[in-house]
């Protein structure tokens, strides 16, 4: 299992989140893919996901913040689940001088998301 993050709008319209993991033994079907580097130490104000997609962190280590304050740290080899495709977003930050290095993977709509919350 892989340690994960989901991001989603709840009923107030901001972005919350759930930890949880992903089963690396099921297939979701994937519409398109993209690799992606920030250098070190940089940020991303308040923003929403463009689309509903699983982002696997390759590198670096950030802090994502919600709009309650409430926050986690996403690292090397954590899967963020983004869900967050309305509302007020969330924003982040690289905590340390490594380039954040990620594989996006959009995935089909309607697909079943392979996401197990932790248990409360």
């Amino acid at each position: 299992m892989l340690k994960a993050y989901k991001l989603f709008t709840g009923p107030d319209g901001h972005s919350h989140f759930t930890e949880g993991t992903v089963s690396p033994n099921v297939l979701t079907t994937a519409v398109a893919l993209q690799f992606k580097e920030t250098p070190g130490h940089s940020t991303y104000d308040w923003h929403t996901a463009p689309t509903t997609q699983y982002v696997v962190t390759l590198s670096g280590t950030l802090e994502f913040v919600m709009n309650s304050g409430k926050s986690f740290i996403l690292k090397p080899g954590d899967v963020l689940i983004a869900m967050d495709t309305t509302g007020s977003g969330h924003k982040w930050q690289i905590l340390d001088e490594a380039p954040w290095k990620r594989l996006y993977v959009v995935f089909k709509e309607g697909s079943e998301i392979n996401f197990v919350p932790n248990p409360a």
